[in-house]
């Protein structure tokens, strides 16, 4: 299963590994191996953590904790107090440890660490009264992403994944509705 990083923030994209929050979940980090390959799918995060059984449950309650938060910020609402504690809390530990060298940056540390790192993240988008925070537009979709487009006009959470699927249906739609009013006008003249 490819994890897809759209949402402009590492955080948000963990927030995102929950697709369809609304109607029927699809959760793709269903066990620890799960969480070992999204971090090290994450350009943001150190190539390879290991995952037991007690950090893969501190990924998922900072996971809910950002959703709920990054949620909040779209609707306006004032942040969830547990959410605030968990994601408070995550990035009070230990950060990755970074080293240049010649060929570039590279960063490393434990699941601590990463999810402290994560947290951070997520902390300064949160954090930011500029960030353009918005909700897929696709039906269904509940991926929250930062905008970034000029003039923040930006719909879907990624083409790929949702905005060729709207236009494919829009696309369907149409000619759905061009064979039929085509059907109608010979029904008419005959």
């Amino acid at each position: 299963m490819a994890f897809a990083f759209v949402s402009g923030d590492p955080a948000l994209d963990l927030a995102g590994t929950v697709g369809s929050r609304r109607d029927d979940p699809i959760d793709l980090l269903a066990a620890p191996a799960d969480l070992e390959r999204w971090v090290a799918g994450c350009d943001d995060l150190p190539g390879r953590v290991a995952v037991d059984l007690a950090g893969f449950e501190s990924a998922l309650a900072l996971r809910e904790a950002i959703y709920r938060l990054a949620l909040d910020r779209v609707l306006g609402r004032p942040f969830d107090p547990c959410s605030l504690e968990i994601v408070n809390g995550t990035a009070a530990g230990p950060v990755p440890t970074v080293r240049l060298s010649d060929a570039g940056l590279h960063m490393s540390g434990d699941l601590r660490a990463v999810l402290s790192q994560i947290a951070r993240s997520g902390i300064a988008v949160l954090a930011d009264p500029h960030a353009c925070l918005k909700e897929c537009g696709r039906a269904g979709c509940t991926r929250i992403y930062i905008d970034r487009s000029r003039g923040a006009r930006r719909t879907w959470c990624g083409m790929d994944e949702c905005g060729n699927r709207v236009k494919a249906a829009a696309y369907r739609a149409r000619r759905r509705a061009s064979t039929t009013a085509e059907g109608r006008g010979s029904e008419v003249t005959a």
